[in-house]
């Protein structure tokens, strides 16, 4: 069926070619938008005639022909008007033309507006200009996107359906804006980092590899934003922050994408305490500007985003959840204190074992906003040790609706012990594991020339957006998620 229906139509479009009329014009006559149009005649009674003519264009989403007059919907970027057009008023022969289009086509009119007795507003066609035809039919607004893989692969076709998708990317591009106004007026400033990069940091994750073919030599794809942040503040811009793409090789789930958004920011003369405040700030002002309030429903569940938000320490939480005290408890007495307690834990590095426990009893639990903090140092290379317990570190997550939303440390600046802790992962990576940290040379050069004390704090923008449109998977706030190829699905 469908392939009769775009037979037809391109039958349609020669049709018009041997008509000498261009389906497809490189002029656009000057209009109005649509919005602006039924906001500046709304005053107008039902049967009022305004005097005024406008012109609008936009695509055909509706077309109801009776006899010699027909109704048409014409919608753009701001929202819908009906004009009306017949006989009497353009003539058989155009009128003819307007009622050959199909909807999806898209076209400008022009006219006087008023109000019908029913109350809508409407243009009294006078004349119209082809300006693109769709050589397949739309969706069908109820039925046709309701498959899920549809509307991912096919996200134009979903914005075109769904007023509920449109409205998400509306509200997504609210919170960018917000956040950006926010950090502006503090005193931020907004630059762009190396997306290719010789080496990747600032993150435990596996990369993606190219091969740039002139310097014949292999660049990762970024999986972080910090380093080349860090050199900027080390160069003296003392606020300073990125909002860009990310790209970890990982795997696709309801909270992950590969390619992924982040905000990262640093700021000189500050620790992880005042990155909470921020986050608390930040956060909370997306919350203001995009839900219209600080108390949000998300999958029906009522999450409270007024300040202070719960903290708790790392392995203090996974006590609360297991009983288990690991203060520096190395990898092999961890699995026989598990064990102990009736929890199989498998032979692995400290640094793992630490995460399966708290990812298995400690995320799941996490609903409101809650930072967890003081991360052992081993987890945290990039974080300045607390001075009053070096195997800590003074780190925080944020964790909303069993999410990760954001990470921050008070920044490490000790080149020395910056220099170790890259040795310490590289010793990692020698042990299978593939997402520990490489010592970048680069980073510590800037490093030993002076860094000064600072906080700096990772949000993930998708998983952040997630929360303010009220979606359920990531797939939903990001235009265009990874998926297979079609021949591969």
């Amino acid at each position: 069926m469908t392939d009769d229906l775009v037979k037809a139509r391109l039958d349609k479009l020669e049709d018009l070619r041997r008509r000498g009329m261009d389906p497809f014009p490189a002029r656009v006559p000057t209009t109005e938008r649509i919005a602006a149009v039924l906001g500046a005649h709304g005053a107008l009674a039902p049967d009022e005639h305004s005097g005024a003519r406008v012109t609008v264009a936009g695509r055909l989403v509706a077309l109801r022909q009776m006899g010699k007059a027909s109704f048409l919907d014409v919608r753009d970027g701001t929202g819908k008007i009906q004009a009306h057009a017949s006989i009497d008023r353009v003539g058989q022969a155009t009128y003819d033309d307007l009622c050959h289009l199909d909807v999806g086509d898209f076209l400008a009119v022009s006219g006087e507006m008023f109000r019908t007795k029913r109350g809508e507003l409407t243009i009294a066609v006078e004349g119209w200009t082809f300006l693109s035809k769709a050589v397949r039919p739309l969706p069908e607004k109820w039925h046709g996107l309701k498959d899920v893989e549809l509307r991912y692969r096919h996200r134009s076709l979903d914005l075109l359906a769904n007023d509920g998708s449109r409205e998400r990317f509306v509200r997504r591009a609210r919170m960018m804006a917000t956040l950006r106004t926010r950090l502006d007026a503090a005193g931020y400033v907004e630059i762009e980092t190396p997306i290719l990069q010789p080496i990747p940091g600032g993150a435990a994750a596996r990369p993606f590899i190219t091969h740039h073919n002139a310097l014949d030599t292999d660049f990762y794809l970024r999986i972080a934003l910090e380093l080349y942040l860090k050199r900027a503040l080390i160069g003296g811009i003392d606020r300073v922050y990125e909002i860009s793409k990310c790209f970890r090789n990982e795997g696709v789930s309801t909270k992950h994408n590969p390619e992924f958004t982040m905000l990262e920011l640093y700021q000189a003369y500050t620790d992880y305490e005042g990155m909470m405040r921020l986050a608390e700030s930040l956060i909370g002002s997306v919350m203001q500007e995009t839900v219209g309030s600080l108390v949000i429903d998300y999958q029906g569940q009522s999450l409270d985003f007024t300040p202070p938000w719960r903290r708790v320490a790392m392995l203090d939480a996974i006590a609360e959840a297991t009983g288990l005290e690991l203060g520096t408890l190395p990898a092999d007495e961890i699995v026989a204190e598990a064990k102990k307690k009736g929890i199989d834990l498998p032979s692995a590095l400290r640094t793992q074992l630490i995460d399966h426990l708290f990812d298995r009893f400690v995320e799941p639990t996490l609903v409101q906003p809650t930072f967890i903090t003081d991360y052992p140092v081993e987890i945290s290379p990039l974080a300045k040790r607390r001075a009053d317990a070096p195997h800590l570190t003074e780190r925080f997550e944020l964790f909303v609706m069993n999410m990760e939303i954001a990470n921050a440390f008070t920044e490490l600046n000790d080149p020395v012990d910056q220099r170790q802790r890259f040795e310490d992962q590289e010793r990692l990576r020698a042990v299978g594991d593939e997402e520990a940290l490489r010592i970048d040379e680069e980073f510590l050069f800037a490093m030993e020339h002076g860094m000064p004390p600072a906080g700096g704090m990772g949000i993930g923008l998708d998983r952040l957006a997630m929360l303010v449109t009220d979606a359920a998977s990531i797939r939903d706030v990001i235009l265009f998620p990874t998926l297979k190829r079609r021949e591969d699905a």
